[in-house]
């Protein structure tokens, strides 16, 4: 078979039209908030939110450190529930919590990227209860690209820096 036969035979293959439309482009991800800003605004948030709640239960509710410590159960009780409360009011009406505030965090809707809901920051934030207890669920940033934790991928939300 001679060289001309065997290009006769060979079909041309079809290259795609280059126009603005064959372009895709990636979707933008979200800036995602590094696993040292989130330690840090975690360590600030225990200190500005959770320290004045545990001073308020172990001193005016409960009498004394004793007291405390005699109905452990009771009094982590009434230290969760408030904090729970009042990171949901912050993060709700605006979008941060002092440590994210301090480290230019914010929280966001991986669906939507806007500020989620009241029942889905809500959620997250009894979920970062588990996490927290399970130590699991905090550690997993530590071994993810986007740094998320148990509670952000239990309630589809994520940390971003701005």
């Amino acid at each position: 078979m001679s060289l001309s036969q065997q290009r006769g035979k060979m079909k041309k293959a079809k290259l795609p039209k280059s126009s603005k439309n064959s372009i895709k482009k990636e979707p933008m991800l979200p800036n995602y908030a590094g696993k040292l800003n989130r330690s840090k605004a975690f360590l600030v948030d225990s200190f500005m939110l959770l320290m004045p709640i545990m001073y308020i239960v172990f001193y005016l509710f409960m009498g004394s450190r004793e007291e405390f410590g005699a109905h452990k159960i009771y009094g982590w009780i009434e230290i969760i529930v408030p904090l729970v409360i009042l990171q949901t009011f912050l993060l709700f009406k605006f979008g941060q919590t002092p440590g994210f505030k301090a480290y230019n965090l914010y929280l966001i809707d991986e669906h939507t990227k806007q500020k989620p809901s009241f029942m889905v920051i809500l959620f997250r934030n009894s979920c970062a209860i588990l996490s927290f207890f399970s130590i699991f669920g905090w550690m997993m940033m530590f071994f993810r690209k986007d740094y998320k934790t148990l509670h952000d991928l239990l309630s589809n939300t994520a940390v971003i820096q701005k």
